[in-house]
């Protein structure tokens, strides 16, 4: 699956804003809610927004960190609980495509 790592908290407030920089929070916003634990996601082009789990968001999310505001490519199995869409990546399933 395809698109761009968020942080869920900031996204969910500010749709528009995929990028790191977030209404008066600097340019590392995405990055710093990220390293604090904060929920990351990832939204689809087509605007789905699935709540990144698994091996790729353990300790503090750091292997995402670096990435946040890009385009990924995670590979990994995707459940809908209620209407709450989740993808639990593998270290081994995080790809990037472009910054």
């Amino acid at each position: 699956m395809t698109g761009v790592l968020v942080d869920k908290a900031c996204y969910t407030k500010d749709k528009a804003n995929t990028t790191n920089a977030h209404k008066g929070m600097g340019d590392t916003c995405a990055a710093d809610c990220a390293k604090k634990g904060q929920q990351v996601a990832l939204v689809t082009p087509s605007g789905d927004v699935y709540d990144v789990k698994g091996e790729v968001a353990a300790d503090m999310n750091a292997k995402l960190v670096p990435h946040m505001s890009h385009t990924m490519a995670l590979t990994g199995e995707v459940t809908d609980v209620k209407g709450v869409k989740t993808i639990t990546v593998p270290a081994a399933g995080l790809k990037m495509v472009s910054k």
